[in-house]
């Protein structure tokens, strides 16, 4: 990117309408429109479509195509049912993480499956690297075991739609039937949309919000024209469009790990406490041996949630305090809207990692008190009305 930001094909449209632009993983992204606040609590009680265009997406496909994944990724990959999407991580020959990933599977044209990678912008450039360093051009043409990718970042555009009345908005342009798709599942689907004129998309039923929701994959030349739609239809529902900086604090008070702050590659799976994701039976990934290792040892460290009276926040990097002695770091912090007061995410040591747990955090000089608490900090409300 020669060190200019790229836009999205919404640049001018989020320029148009207002939006704080900020240079962010190479690219031009609105923070906040309104108030990060404003577009938070609508995402919560309503619905808010956010462009994350700037996610890097890699298709895989060829008869080698799932094998590789399995070699490259910490999830099994080759028992993917059509249409089903797993959370996955990409680790070092250490064990570190590399970035946390989405992997789907989906069939073309002609009824042969495809895989889509969706990985985070700030990443995209090392993965690719990665996935160049791990597949010769010897095993890519290999008879029997082809192996056909390519980095479509450029070409797909994506959003995210979510909150509580996302699928109201979403079902009148999409040809699948939304209420019964589940939770980590998605659908190649025909755009209703006059601009689409027989264009395709991607739908899944994922987000980053800890609420109900959607991320929708279509062409960059119908993007704006059905972001649009999307936004007209909205209307009723009280659709507001949303920046980067409430999916952090959408993300935070959800619980969710963000790439850079509670994952880096000085941090493994089970310190970040994502063991479920690592299937370390099978493939050989890079990285598998050195977590079977780690998995035998103690932790000195965990991922935490911390919950701090008044209503200063502890930012990244603020030390975690018993007796005055430094006993972790903090490295995500807000005030929720939702909670309304401080909350944060940080490593801890194993032994102090126990709910209930009182310590001190320094906030810029000044002690503050906390409290560990369990992970999520919010839990959507069930159908029943019960979080």
């Amino acid at each position: 990117m020669n060190g200019v930001p790229s836009h999205t094909p919404l640049y001018d449209w989020h320029v148009a309408h207002g939006a704080h632009m900020v240079a962010y993983a190479g690219w031009n992204m609105p923070t906040h429109y309104t108030s990060i606040t404003e577009e938070h609590n609508a995402i919560r009680n309503a619905v808010g479509i956010t462009d994350i265009s700037h996610m890097g997406r890699l298709r895989f496909e060829g008869p080698g195509a799932s094998v590789f994944l399995a070699e490259t990724l910490t999830r099994r990959v080759a028992d993917l049912a059509l249409g089903q999407i797993r959370y996955s991580l990409v680790t070092n020959d250490q064990g570190g993480i590399l970035d946390d990933v989405l992997v789907g599977r989906y069939h073309n044209a002609y009824g042969q499956p495809y895989y889509v990678l969706v990985v985070n912008a700030g990443n995209r450039a090392k993965i690719v690297r990665w996935i160049d360093q791990h597949l010769p051009p010897e095993r890519a043409n290999r008879h029997g075991e082809e192996i056909i990718w390519d980095d479509v970042s450029c070409l797909w555009s994506m959003f995210a739609i979510q909150g509580p009345r996302s699928v109201e908005l979403l079902q009148p342009l999409v040809d699948v039937d939304l209420n019964v798709m589940r939770y980590y599942r998605g659908a190649q689907v025909r755009i209703l949309h006059p601009a689409a004129q027989r264009q395709g998309g991607i739908i899944s039923r994922t987000g980053y919000t800890g609420e109900d929701g959607f991320e929708l994959v279509l062409g960059v030349d119908i993007a704006r024209a059905v972001w649009e739609t999307l936004y007209d239809l909205g209307q009723p529902f009280g659709i507001v469009p949303t920046g980067i900086g409430c999916r952090d604090t959408l993300r935070l008070e959800a619980g969710m790990p963000l790439y850079g702050h509670e994952l880096t590659e000085q941090i493994n799976p089970y310190q970040a406490d994502l063991a479920f994701a690592c299937h370390l039976s099978g493939y050989d990934f890079p990285g598998r041996d050195a977590l079977r290792e780690i998995k035998k040892q103690s932790l000195k460290a965990m991922r935490v949630g911390l919950e701090l009276d008044g209503r200063r926040v502890a930012r990244e990097g603020a030390a975690i305090l018993l007796d005055g002695n430094k006993v972790g770091e903090v490295t995500s912090g807000t005030f929720s809207p939702t909670l309304q007061k401080p909350i944060a995410m940080g490593y801890l040591r194993t032994d102090l990692a126990e709910p209930g747990t009182n310590l001190m955090v320094d906030i810029r000089g000044r002690q503050q008190s906390a409290v560990v608490v369990p992970l999520p900090f919010y839990r959507r409300p069930t159908k029943g009305g019960k979080k």
